[in-house]
């Protein structure tokens, strides 16, 4: 199949863009190598892929050792440029796991939550619509689940009560994809990741922070005074979960699924 993978030189991404490749489907990567953190780890992510860095902007660069990969720099939040690219490649399914990371981040930088989150998911769906995509798999959170005190979290849970900015945007990606599905009869899958680690991962959890705070001699922030828990999911099990989401599923019209060891 021809899939489009957004924030592909994300962690997550970098590795589902690799895991398909690998089993044959033909990718574009789409990422806008913003600098929520050190670009230079996208970076070495896409040479990874056999990209070198573009600074040009909408434009597809093709690998030097993938055959069939490929990757543009490209926002989501910019709806023309993404419809051409759409209309240009004709893709079959979209993996959609671009967005705006971060829990306390959406404290200090609010409004960028609402441009990629809100206004660029829309402008993916926009896009599946007019486009005939088969399938729209999209990353959500385990953080929709909010104030919910019941585990393990189930996808039958109530999700009505986010704690953060980004909890909200995720959940209204759900409702969105939810609401696109019954009008125009698009499959969309929302899977909720939680906590994922491994290699290339993002410098901001909480594993690295620790041992970058190890490595200086520096004291371990701990919060809530030390009284939290946290199920780490390792980042070769969520590849798995979304590669069989996109080979596999699309049967239905909108459904959200937990990618955990310990949900239902």
């Amino acid at each position: 199949m021809k899939i489009l993978v957004t924030g592909a030189a994300g962690f997550i991404g970098y590795h589902t863009s690799k895991n398909l490749v690998e089993r044959g489907h033909t990718i574009i990567g789409l990422d806008n190598l913003n600098d929520y953190y050190d670009i230079n780890l996208k970076i070495s992510r896409l040479k990874e892929l056999g990209i070198d860095f573009q600074q040009e902007s909408n434009k597809i660069c093709l690998s030097k050792t993938l055959a069939n990969f490929g990757f543009i720099k490209m926002d989501i939040t910019n709806g023309d440029e993404l419809h051409k690219l759409f209309e240009l490649e004709k893709f079959d399914i979209v993996c959609h796991l671009a967005a705006q990371a971060g829990v306390r981040y959406s404290l200090e930088k609010p409004k960028a939550y609402i441009d990629s989150n809100i206004n660029g998911f829309f402008n993916i769906l926009d896009c599946c619509n007019k486009h005939s995509i088969k399938h729209l798999v999209y990353a959500s959170s385990s953080s929709v689940y909010g104030m919910n005190d019941k585990v393990p979290f189930s996808v039958t849970d109530n999700v009505d009560h986010p704690i953060s900015l980004y909890a909200a945007t995720k959940k209204s990606n759900e409702l969105m994809a939810h609401t696109y599905s019954h009008l125009y009869d698009i499959p969309t899958t929302g899977l909720r990741f939680f906590t994922v680690y491994g290699p290339w991962g993002r410098p901001d959890m909480a594993m690295f922070l620790f041992t970058k705070a190890i490595i200086d001699e520096k004291p371990i922030k701990v919060f809530n005074h030390g009284y939290m828990e946290r199920d780490f999911t390792y980042i070769d099990d969520i590849v798995k979960g979304i590669v069989h989401v996109i080979e596999k599923g699309g049967q239905k019209k909108h459904q959200p699924g937990n990618l955990s060891r310990y949900t239902t």
